[in-house]
């Protein structure tokens, strides 16, 4: 019977995964292994002929089918790193993204003035926004909103997990309807932007994310003229709304502020690769 290693494994899956058009295939298969054994991606590196348990490779062997299935890495090891804190993910929420961490940024340093600011987030999926800004401003309350109870739910187990669930309040509900009444020193979304016609022709990956969490009508900016519409509305004086945006769209969604909305354009902030990723509002004085 075949003994295999850390090193004969990785390489077979490399190639397998190459063959069916995956991506990153070696990083898929080293960030898959480490996570069944249990171990950082430096440990397969300088322990490279240590054989694999049985447990081991059954249960690599099952990652490596769900994979080829295009099953997204985050969803089969059920994690993913955001703002250096470890989320806890699943097929009911969007896998957060490096470009997400833009806006958080974003938000922060608005907010490091503010002794003890309140901060709604739209739309919370993971919860990995709300949790992440909480986590870095250790006064701050937060409210995380989502229309799908099992995104809540994951949201609230991120929350238990990171230190913050005393702090964050949970709110199922379409939008700005469950915020009633209140007002924020921040309202941050990252919202679902792609324009319906976009979404057959994502990648296989990305399809198998929360359709909820991905489309954002004909053009795409569906959220964003709801949450100008009526944002000002819940926002304290001298408070913001930062959303994320796609490819193009930061133009058009910060040209939706007018009069009415009683909202000035801030700012647009754009991500690593130079691309407009957030839009920042400011409630007109």
């Amino acid at each position: 019977m075949e003994q295999w290693t850390i090193s004969s494994i990785l390489n077979w899956t490399r190639q397998y995964f190459a063959s069916k058009g995956i991506a990153n295939p070696r990083l898929d298969a080293e960030v898959l292994l480490s996570h069944i054994m249990a171990k950082d991606r430096l440990h397969l590196y300088t322990n490279f002929d240590q054989p694999l348990t049985a447990e081991e490779l059954a249960a690599y062997r099952q990652a490596v089918k769900r994979r080829v299935m295009r099953m997204p890495v985050a969803y089969i090891n059920g994690h993913k790193e955001f703002m250096g804190l470890d989320f806890v993910v699943n097929p009911a929420v969007l896998i957060p993204r490096p470009d997400t961490e833009i806006l958080v940024e974003a938000a922060l340093a608005r907010l490091s003035g503010i002794p003890a600011p309140a901060i709604a987030d739209l739309g919370t999926g993971s919860g990995a926004i709300i949790v992440s800004l909480l986590a870095n401003i250790t006064a701050a309350v937060g409210t995380a909103v989502d229309i799908s109870a099992e995104a809540l739910a994951v949201a609230r187990e991120n929350a238990g997990r990171l230190g913050v669930a005393e702090r964050l309040t949970l709110l199922r509900g379409d939008m700005l309807v469950p915020l009633a009444g209140k007002t924020f020193d921040a309202l941050v979304a990252n919202p679902p932007y792609i324009p319906d016609k976009d979404i057959a022709g994502l990648s296989p990956e990305v399809r198998q994310e929360p359709r909820l969490a991905l489309r954002g009508g004909s053009d795409g900016l569906d959220f964003y003229r709801r949450l100008v519409d009526k944002g000002a509305d819940y926002l304290n004086a001298g408070g913001f709304i930062a959303v994320e945006v796609g490819i193009n769209q930061a133009g058009p969604v910060a040209a939706l502020a007018d009069d009415d909305s009683r909202l000035n354009r801030e700012t647009i902030i754009k991500d690593y690769a130079g691309i407009e990723r957030v839009v920042i509002f400011r409630l007109s004085i």
